[in-house]
């Protein structure tokens, strides 16, 4: 483990003048994060709010209108950055007349890999992102899903010391995002920097060490996945049913309460869990289930983004 971070970012703007009128548009606006060897950074905002611009300019397709990126301490121009780079891009395109194994062969070439390397690789990486039945077909006959699984095994074939994916799990079915969450997680047990971007929370807060969540172009939260979900609210949610109109009035000042007929679900705070099971007990009523609660990332998140919103 080096003390140099993988990819720093420091302070990063970009605007762009669009129209007749060159209006000003601040796509990103002052970011700053880090990610270190061998950890897995989850990058979230929603659409439009500077992710895949961010990512284009660590990958030096775009250039800042200010600010500081660095890849193993390099700028993304240089020649020895880009060769331990991996990047996919979000909607990748391929010359469909080809086939997987022919766009695996021209991607080893343009890093200078030998034919005998690239022949096992290309093998290799077929079989582990679940295309190794279909190296035979031309890419003009594949699904999303499938084109999704080429591209990402182009990002491995130099084996890089930083793999930059933009939104990998679009399109894959369930079983794709699977075998990719598994792809992600072995890349990480060999030392390999693995940052990406995804609208699928869940994924996010299984796989990441850290995260960074922007929105309109502002950073809003950059460290710890765990830190950010120890931040939520521990909750309880108890469902119970018998209960009187004056005793659920009652719990209402404390309580988020819903009710389906009979049945009434609750969340709140656990320092009222065991007094209120107590007293639904002793009211006469009935309890179902008592189930403790955090907040998911998903709605840590909703909460984050739109926090200090304001307009662009």
């Amino acid at each position: 483990m080096t003390d140099t971070p993988v990819l720093q970012v420091d302070n990063l703007v970009k605007t762009f003048k669009i129209g007749f009128a060159r209006k000003v548009v601040h796509a990103v606006r002052g970011i700053s994060l880090e990610a270190n060897q061998g950890e897995i950074f989850g990058f979230l905002g929603p659409n439009g709010a500077g992710k895949t611009t961010t990512i284009k300019m660590c990958t030096d397709l775009i250039r800042p209108s200010s600010g500081t990126i660095r890849l193993f301490g390099k700028a993304p121009s240089s020649a020895a950055a880009r060769g331990r780079l991996g990047y996919l891009p979000e909607q990748p395109y391929f010359y469909d007349y080809l086939k997987p194994e022919e766009i695996l062969d021209f991607f080893g070439k343009l890093y200078g890999l030998s034919s005998t390397v690239r022949k096992k690789r290309t093998e290799a990486l077929l079989d582990q992102v679940g295309l190794g039945h279909a190296r035979g077909r031309t890419l003009r006959k594949f699904s999303k899903g499938m084109l999704q699984r080429v591209g990402l095994a182009q990002a491995l074939i130099s084996e890089p010391d930083l793999v930059i994916l933009d939104e990998p799990l679009s399109g894959l079915d369930p079983i794709g995002r699977k075998e990719l969450k598994d792809i992600i997680s072995s890349l990480k047990n060999k030392g390999t920097t693995v940052f990406f971007s995804s609208h699928i929370l869940a994924d996010i807060e299984l796989l990441c060490d850290k995260i960074a969540i922007i929105d309109q172009g502002k950073l809003k939260y950059t460290g710890p996945t765990r830190e950010l979900i120890e931040q939520g609210h521990d909750e309880v949610e108890i469902i119970a049913t018998g209960l009187k109109e004056e005793f659920l009035a009652e719990l209402e000042s404390y309580f988020s309460v819903q009710r389906f007929g009979e049945t009434v679900k609750m969340v709140g705070s656990r320092e009222h869990s065991s007094s209120t099971v107590t007293r639904i007990i002793e009211s006469g009523g009935k309890v179902r289930s008592v189930i403790p609660r955090s907040e998911t990332l998903e709605e840590i998140f909703v909460k984050t983004a739109n926090k200090a919103g304001g307009s662009p």
